[in-house]
């Protein structure tokens, strides 16, 4: 029987980049991105041969903003996809798109060419927050998209959104969870800023705490996204992910239980048996590493390194955990051939003595206060 492997797509393209991005992506020219197209469809056919004994689940087409792309190039990507991997029927596939950049035309060769799943970057229902962090669209833009979206037939949606921006307030925040629950997603993902070094962002505010919102305003989003997308019959599955029943991203899933996945494109990172590896993430010299030399594997991974039975029992944990329901103490003994309880039992039985872990066999899942403070949670299972 074939096994479940997820597959990604990276397309390291977008019109502009934003401010607060440090993913592996930036502004290119046509010729550029069909150029790097060619060489993606090589890797596609070149990595297909290794996974005979494998059968696509899930493929996520991520960036970047992968619908900047022409409707033929994606159309040729997953044609080719199509053509030399084993896909599910049923499979779940989706395509990230940004406001502004897509088309009726493009989304009806989406549909036609298998993509079931849209997930739009809006960030902010508020246009000023949205300047701040250097999107290209208003949220009349995303409107209009969104309209495209269902018209041409897409009945799973996501809307990314983001809290704790500068000059944002718990008000401000609240109008944007209205606005985007009015329109009925079918699912909503939440995330807060993040900081990161390199980045704009990060030499802008990382000195000048006062210009984000403060700790107490922090919390009090944190708990209103909550309570009011469950009030609007979205549940929390996951720390940042919320979703009507039915409609979790099988994507993510399969990456917080540990399904294998295979990451194709400039630095796109794999998990497969015990190794995780990363592709080249220097555009140049991904585009000249020819795919059909005898090392080929060699010249494209950038890294590869082999996980040891206490990295990928860490790495069960913290995936798993940022699950609502928790991980599975038989499917850790499946895994990995030990009780959960053997390894970790001294750090369980603290944490359910401090109230931050909840133990309902054979389920371990965190409290709501161990999700407040989930990153030293998860620190407590390095082994």
């Amino acid at each position: 029987m074939r096994r479940p492997l997820e597959l990604y797509l990276h397309i390291p393209f977008c019109a502009r980049k934003c401010e607060y991005c440090d993913f592996l992506s930036g502004p290119a020219n046509a010729t550029t991105c069909h150029e790097y197209v060619k060489q993606l469809i090589k890797e596609i056919i070149y990595q297909s041969a290794f996974c005979k004994a494998y059968r696509i689940t899930t493929v996520f087409v991520g960036g970047g903003t992968p619908s900047i792309l022409r409707t033929e190039d994606l159309e040729t990507i997953m044609k080719t996809v199509q053509a030399h991997f084993f896909l599910e029927p049923s499979a779940e596939i989706t395509i990230e798109v940004n406001p502004g950049t897509v088309t009726k035309e493009k989304l009806e060769a989406y549909r036609k060419c298998g993509i079931n799943r849209i997930s739009i970057g809006l960030q902010s229902a508020n246009d000023q927050e949205l300047k701040t962090l250097g999107r290209i669209h208003s949220y009349d833009e995303f409107l209009k998209t969104y309209q495209r979206v269902r018209l041409a037939g897409f009945s799973n949606v996501n809307v990314d959104l983001m809290s704790a921006l500068p000059g944002q307030t718990a008000a401000s925040w609240k109008t944007t969870l209205k606005k985007v629950t009015m329109l009925k997603p079918e699912h909503i993902s939440a995330y807060s800023l993040m900081l990161e070094e390199g980045t704009p962002f990060y030499e802008k505010y990382h000195g000048n705490p006062q210009l984000l919102p403060n700790e107490e305003e922090e919390r009090e989003i944190y708990y209103m996204t909550k309570e009011f997308l469950h009030d609007q019959g979205y549940e929390r599955y996951e720390i940042s992910n919320y979703a009507r029943p039915g409609y979790e991203c099988r994507h993510n899933l399969g990456y917080w239980t540990g399904v294998e996945y295979l990451g194709l494109g400039l630095g796109a990172s794999s998990n497969i048996g015990h190794f995780r590896f990363q592709n080249e993430p220097d555009l140049q010299r991904y585009q000249k590493i020819s795919m059909h030399g005898e090392n080929v594997g060699e010249h494209l991974r950038h890294s590869l390194v082999r996980l040891s039975d206490k990295e990928r029992m860490e790495e069960f944990m913290f995936l798993g955990l940022r699950m609502m329901k928790g991980v599975s103490g038989s499917a850790f003994l499946q895994r990995f051939g030990q009780n959960m309880w053997n390894v970790y039992g001294e750090v369980l039985k603290k944490l359910e003595e401090n109230h931050l872990i909840v133990v309902e066999s054979p389920y371990v899942r965190l409290s709501d206060f161990g999700i407040d403070i989930s990153n030293y949670v998860l620190s407590e299972f390095l082994l």
